[in-house]
């Protein structure tokens, strides 16, 4: 449950944002919701797939942090272990909201990363915004534009027919076996049917580069199977 309000330095003077990663403050997730212009940053890093959306008529491209529910291979007790946070696991607890033309952060006051008497100020004590909060209005613009641009990208996808399921089968080190399933990725023998002008017209719309960057992505699948096979082998 979320009870997002309208930021403001009257009600909220006081609060603090605890900033360190762990499962007990919400970051014991699957996956992130990213955007293509922030495909570059974490294709290094994480796969990059596709989800399809609740009501069935598109799809939302997310990094993996695990292979299945709750889990993610890129926190311990040390906190974050990956070399990139994405956008969307950094901006909690806050929000975007929009007033008219003015876009204004809101915060979710039943976050745990809220206390008053640790974490980053989100205001100074003469009321103006502190550097971390100023750091998560960027962020939260950062993502409204980035997931603005989400749906042209997507529909380019679907008009070359370039998204497909997959399963991806997980033999782990002690033996047992598991599965990924429920994902899309990008057909690399469809997209390397596409004559010159579908290919010049995706480069033209900003596209292609991150098609190229998702499949980039997907060697991290490797990746993830190591961590979760040495975290199997730390609990033997």
């Amino acid at each position: 449950m979320t009870r997002t309000v309208l930021l403001n330095n009257l009600d909220h003077q006081d609060l603090r944002v605890i900033t360190r990663r762990s499962a007990a403050l919400g970051d014991a997730v699957m996956l992130a919701h990213t955007f293509p212009a922030e495909f570059r940053d974490l294709q290094a890093h994480y796969p990059i797939v596709f989800q399809k959306s609740a009501d069935g008529t598109t799809f939302h491209p997310v990094a993996l942090l695990g292979l299945q529910d709750g889990q993610n291979l890129f926190l311990d007790e040390s906190g974050w272990t990956g070399h990139t946070l994405p956008l969307a696991i950094e901006r909690e607890p806050f929000y975007i909201g929009q007033d008219g033309d003015e876009w204004l952060v809101h915060i979710d006051l039943d976050s745990p990363r809220l206390s008053r008497t640790e974490g980053e100020p989100l205001f100074l004590p003469h009321g103006g915004s502190s550097e971390h909060l100023e750091r998560m209005t960027s962020v939260l613009l950062a993502l409204h534009e980035g997931l603005q641009a989400t749906p042209a990208f997507v529909s380019a996808l679907l008009r070359h027919e370039l998204l497909e399921s997959f399963v991806l089968d997980v033999e782990h080190a002690d033996g047992s076996q598991g599965r990924l399933a429920g994902f899309y990725t990008l057909n690399e023998e469809r997209l390397a049917q596409l004559d010159g002008p579908a290919l010049a017209a995706l480069h033209q719309a900003g596209h292609l580069q991150a098609i190229y960057m998702v499949l980039a992505s997907l060697s991290n699948f490797r990746t993830l199977i190591e961590r979760q096979n040495q975290r199997q082998a730390a609990r033997a």
